[in-house]
């Protein structure tokens, strides 16, 4: 079927900003260039407190501006050399990709000498922004993803084996959904009623707000695209439709980074004070140097930066060792930015692929289509081949059998003739080759199941709208399984009361439903109970890490994350799962006549992250939500922590490459970065409900701003 003509004119007006009636920018320029220039402009006048958090973070710096608790973030930045590689990177860039980032660098500053990046948050934290340097963007793009990975994972494995024993760690680890739950999907034209490709998608992260995706459209006279922008970076590196092609992505999962426990000792010699780092060659000397961090209301923090041949230094060890941590944008001095202006010009699925090939970190699994209907599901990013241990742990840094060896792991590529998910699954993420460890299938089972149910030929945008709001909570089977199976001669009468319209639930985690309230108090006082069981009770100790990955190693949360795996091997530990969930219905029922007929939600709030000074917090807006961890609607909780979601679907989107002008997308708060401005969490009635907003390609409905 031959798609509808994409190409739009250039507007009347000119080169600048329109929007829409969201306040979405969408952004006209003469050149490629120029555009990019315009796209910082923008992200520095709607988004300015944002960016410039994210630049301080990458700086080590945050702590000048918010106080000693911003400390620990500072000292792990220096540590790990954030903005050290990123600057490294920028220098490694091929001239056309590196003038076009310094042309977004330019824009910025440009806001900034116009007067435009003002903010009731700098006036409440008395700060101000300042000009940025050339490779700010990459050092941004870095901390949204240093952590996005898998090693504060391998922290939290080497406290289990430390404290219960290296069979243990398995307990915690199998198909454990930590930090994920984003979903994408690509559906075949011969499945469509259109005749060519829908994409769908939404991505997980912590819903911070401003959001972390900012909707943008970027039109010159080459390309036209719109799609999700990290405020802050240039182009549209995750999710983006062209009128040609179209892309999402999900985290592969991938185990990309190692930690070394490292062995160090300062010695005294003729040459001077040094200190050394015990290699596989025996003792090398390391690079070391010392920073100052400037802290507000509290006195200077000096900070020792020591980098070995395995990486930087970021933590110290139970033992009085240290890790290092080792990850590939710092080994090869790229992060894959090439790619960013390419795919925005890409007209095919194969330019979209070709343009993946430069991508570094964090690992992706991509789902793309084209307007002459092919679609292809591919993983990018480099995944370096060595030792399958350093997956599991800590790898020994004097050992040569757990060094990289410089190469990396082929990742694999597909033709989709019907349909393609990824849910950060082991399928969508390539599994042993690439991970250990990924998501539970669940999401990615449901999301297929809900594809393959549509008569062929008749799937539309609305089916896929659908899909991103389903609620059916993977593991209930197990969960009912359990309660099924429990004595009730057993229980008491009040717990009996409880159980059985629990037997009678659908598993459906919907905002209205009095018996997911139910089970989220049944499964949060299982957690506590696990948690507190004897045979854990070592866990409790200090892990000896920095505080900084408190997050990662929380035990309850662990075992919150990890209960599937542990109600079917706890009885390897010596606990019997059926006693303790048996009480913690007991526990529950005692409870019931406080719960006075809450709903899920009433427990299942919107926990919305933001760091805005002093009373400006109050701008935070909240909404009882569906979903949950497990479903497809992942709305991210914490069981047996706190009910409140914290991370869930920070966009929403549907590319229809019939035509780009049925495309639809969301963002759970607004197009404006500023509290009380009228666009600063417009769109959440709409994003709390599962609606999508049109895209709008028609210049001459929209507004230009002002210069």
């Amino acid at each position: 079927m031959t798609p509808a003509p994409t190409h739009h004119p250039a507007p009347a007006g000119g080169p600048g900003t329109y929007r829409d009636q969201w306040g979405i920018p969408h952004l006209w320029a003469e050149s490629a260039d120029q555009l990019a220039f315009l796209q910082g402009h923008n992200a520095a006048s709607d988004r300015s407190w944002q960016i410039e958090l994210e630049r301080w973070r990458s700086e080590g710096r945050t702590a000048e501006i918010l106080g000693p608790d911003a400390v620990v973030w500072d000292r792990f930045a220096r540590q790990a050399r954030l903005d050290d590689t990123a600057r490294r990177c920028f220098e490694n860039l091929d001239d056309p990709t590196q003038r076009w980032c310094g042309q977004y660098v330019a824009g910025v500053n440009q806001a900034l000498a116009e007067g435009l990046r003002g903010g009731p948050e700098f006036d409440a934290s008395a700060s101000a922004p300042e000009p940025w340097n050339p490779w700010t963007p990459l050092g941004v793009f870095l901390v949204h993803h240093v952590l996005f990975s898998t090693f504060p994972n391998k922290m939290f494995r080497a406290h289990v084996a430390r404290t219960l024993g290296d069979d243990a760690v398995g307990l915690f680890s199998i198909e454990a959904p930590v930090w994920s739950g984003s979903n994408a999907w690509a559906v075949h034209g011969s499945k469509t009623v259109s005749g060519l490709p829908l994409i769908a998608g939404d991505p997980h992260r912590l819903m911070e707000l401003p959001g972390v995706y900012q909707q943008v459209r970027l039109a010159c006279p080459e390309f036209d695209a719109i799609g999700f922008a990290f405020p802050g970076v240039p182009g549209l590196p995750h999710f983006a439709h062209t009128g040609h092609t179209a892309w999402a992505i999900t985290n592969a999962m991938a185990d990309y980074q190692d930690l070394f426990e490292e062995e160090l000792r300062r010695v005294s010699d003729a040459h001077g004070n040094h200190v050394e780092a015990r290699g596989a060659e025996g003792w090398e000397t390391v690079v070391v140097s010392s920073e100052t961090i400037t802290v507000r209301g509290g006195e200077p923090v000096s900070v020792e930066i020591i980098e070995t041949a395995r990486g930087p230094v970021i933590s110290e060890t139970p033992d009085g060792g240290a890790l290092s941590l080792r990850f590939p944008a710092r080994v090869e001095g790229r992060l894959g930015f090439e790619a960013l202006p390419a795919l925005l010009r890409s007209r095919n699925v194969s330019a979209v692929e070709a343009a993946f090939d430069a991508w570094v970190e964090p690992v992706n699994s991509v789902v793309a289509a084209d307007d002459s209907g092919a679609v292809r599901h591919f993983v990018a990013g480099l995944v370096p081949q060595r030792n399958p241990a350093n997956r599991r742990l800590p790898a020994p840094a004097f050992s040569a059998r757990h060094a990289w060896d410089g190469q990396y792991v082929v990742l694999p590529r597909t033709e989709v003739q019907q349909f393609a998910v990824s849910a950060n699954d082991r399928a969508a993420g390539g599994g042993d080759p690439v991970a250990m460890e990924f998501a539970p299938a669940h999401r990615a089972l449901r999301i297929r199941e809900l594809l393959e149910s549509t008569p062929t030929g008749a799937l539309t945008l609305e089916h896929m709208q659908a899909i991103h709001t389903d609620t059916l909570l993977g593991p209930w089977p197990l969960f009912r399984s359990l309660l099924a199976g429990l004595d009730a001669d057993d229980l008491s009468p009040e717990a009996k009361e409880l159980r059985a319209p629990l037997l009678r639930w659908d598993g459906r985690m919907d905002a209205a439903s009095r018996e997911a309230a139910v089970f989220a108090a049944w499964r949060g006082a299982l957690v506590q109970r696990i948690a507190r069981h004897s045979a854990l009770a070592p866990l409790a100790e200090p892990t000896g890490y920095s505080p900084l990955f408190g997050p990662w190693l929380s035990v309850a949360s662990r075992i919150g994350f990890a209960l599937e795996t542990l109600l079917a091997r706890g009885p390897e530990l010596g606990i019997s799962v059926s006693v303790e969930a048996a009480a913690a219905l007991e526990v529950v029922a005692l409870e019931e006549a406080l719960l006075d007929g809450a709903t899920w939600a009433d427990r299942h709030q919107l926990l919305a992250v933001h760091v805005l000074p002093g009373s400006l917090a109050d701008a935070a807006p909240t909404a009882g939500l569906s979903g949950d961890t497990g479903c497809v609607l992942c709305t991210e909780s914490l069981p047996g922590v706190d009910d409140r979601s914290f991370r869930g679907p920070v966009a929403r989107y549907v590319w229809d490459l019939s035509d780009v002008r049925n495309s639809r997308w969301i963002v759970p708060f607004g197009a404006a970065g500023r509290p009380g401005h009228q666009h600063f969490s417009d769109q959440l009635p709409l994003w709390t409900a599962g609606q999508l907003a049109s895209v709008v390609t028609d210049w001459s409905v929209l507004i230009k701003d002002t210069p």
